[in-house]
């Protein structure tokens, strides 16, 4: 008979460690819905009052800026606008890395509460007919409120949306953060294009110009109820939950010099990213009144025309994005407004209301492929721990130099050239910028982000 083999004694010495694969998040619907509309929101707000500030542009001058030259008031209403993006940057080294060190909802709270205050007080400001230069002056500070606290709402609610988000579907959920912009671009035009067809120059310079800015209180404590109601994401959740000693608080340096070629690529693609929305959805109305005297009512409608199409779009084109990636859709982007500003701004200029919205309509559609790609694209080029700070670092950067100078750059440089074509060749450059940050870009579309586990969408019931 077969005799048994011995058995060795069993020893307390541990078999060698194997890496542990990565967990796996299995994502809940119904919380990355809420969280997308949470998120959307406030970004519909924030946007809601740069949509007002811009198509009013012109009244605002009148009220706070008076002068007996248009273009004189034009370029002060537009200096107070880009005031408020040169301390946007201050407000993502604060926000950024106070978001990675005790949460995403927390501070997106808190930027909401402050964006509010910001915009509401300018609906309470007294004109310049009644205290003098304390006027613009108080509209000063209430811009770098808002500046300031909107330094770190792009930057957190594109985090929060893509940590919540399945890895498959982070193009179609992030696309709706800028569905939220256009809303409120199409809320605050909207409201401005009624007001100026339904009242009086007089009114409208009196007290008119008020309402849309107050409108502002009762959105902020509807945003800031749907931000309060969600919980943490389960990326920075997981953070929370590593060992203190393995999660020790990033110096900001540390977001900027360890992050430098992210922060590169970031800054490139959120260049062409803003130049062209700027330009397009912030600068265009007035352009088309002040530069070549259109019919203000008209070419309001022409640009929410605009908006609303980039708007039925806009979804579908996020969903592209996850199925042939986030890359080729940018580059699209940035071939077509190299190749097609000219063209569609002299359709612009020859001043029919089919021509202009052609023009408009062209340049709508290419602007769609930034708006769906960017709020997926951008907090995949930075790894959980420091995506929030290193995120609000670059995209600040980005906006304040490139983005919200746009309107007073390109006004200022058609007053000095007299070239009513450089809108064209500004968005062209900011075009061939932006090609070469997608040459360098990685494809992220289908991945999980750098940093955390891989976040699937749960298995279907069966029955």
């Amino acid at each position: 008979m077969p005799t048994a083999t011995p058995v060795a004694p069993a020893t307390s010495v541990p078999a060698p460690a194997r890496p542990a694969s990565p967990e796996v998040t299995v994502t809940d619907p119904a919380l990355v819905k809420r969280a997308v509309k949470a998120a959307a929101l406030g970004n519909a707000m924030e946007w809601f009052d740069f949509g007002v500030y811009s198509y009013i542009a012109v009244t605002l001058g009148k009220v706070f800026f008076p002068s007996g030259n248009p273009t004189a008031q034009l370029l002060s209403t537009f200096g107070a606008f880009a005031a408020a993006f040169l301390v946007r940057p201050l407000g993502g080294m604060v926000f950024g890395p106070l978001g990675d060190r005790i949460g995403r909802q927390k501070v997106l709270a808190l930027t909401m509460i402050m964006m509010a205050a910001g915009t509401f007080a300018i609906g309470l400001i007294p004109s310049y007919a009644s205290i003098g230069v304390g006027a613009p002056i108080l509209l000063l500070a209430a811009r770098l409120v808002q500046g300031f606290s909107t330094g770190g709402e792009y930057a957190g609610a594109s985090t929060f949306i893509a940590e919540y988000a399945p890895d498959k579907k982070r193009g179609f959920f992030g696309s709706w953060l800028e569905f939220g912009t256009l809303a409120g671009y199409i809320g605050g035009a909207g409201l401005v294009t009624l007001m100026t067809a339904l009242l009086s120059t007089d009114d409208l310079l009196s007290w008119g110009w008020r309402i849309p800015f107050l409108i502002a209180g009762p959105m902020g404590i509807i945003g800031l109820y749907l931000r309060m109601r969600l919980e943490e994401t389960p990326a920075f959740t997981a953070e929370l939950d590593k060992a203190e000693a393995d999660r020790p608080k990033v110096p900001l340096r540390e977001m900027i010099t360890g992050q430098w070629r992210a922060l590169l690529l970031c800054v490139g693609l959120v260049l062409v990213f803003n130049v062209t929305d700027y330009m397009l959805l912030s600068y265009m109305p007035s352009y088309l009144t002040s530069e070549l005297k259109y019919d203000e009512t008209h070419g309001l409608l022409v640009v929410l025309g605009m908006m609303a199409l980039m708007m039925i779009v806009q979804p579908f084109a996020g969903a592209l994005t996850d199925r042939i990636g986030r890359r080729p859709v940018i580059a699209a982007g940035c071939a077509g407004f190299l190749a097609l500003s000219v063209p569609a701004l002299l359709l612009i200029r020859q001043g029919s209301l089919v021509a202009i919205a052609l023009g408009m309509g062209a340049l709508g559609l290419l602007l769609v492929c930034f708006t769906a790609a960017m709020p997926a694209a951008l907090p995949a080029l930075f790894p959980t721990r420091v995506r929030y700070g290193s995120l609000s670092i670059g995209f600040n950067i980005s906006v304040s130099l490139f983005g919200g100078t746009t309107p007073l750059v390109v006004t200022a440089l058609i007053g000095a050239t007299g070239n009513m074509m450089m809108p064209a060749y500004y968005m062209m450059a900011a075009a061939i910028i932006g090609g070469v940050a997608v040459w360098f870009m990685s494809e992220s579309a289908g991945r999980p982000l750098p940093g955390s586990a891989p976040a699937v969408e749960p298995a279907p019931a069966r029955d």
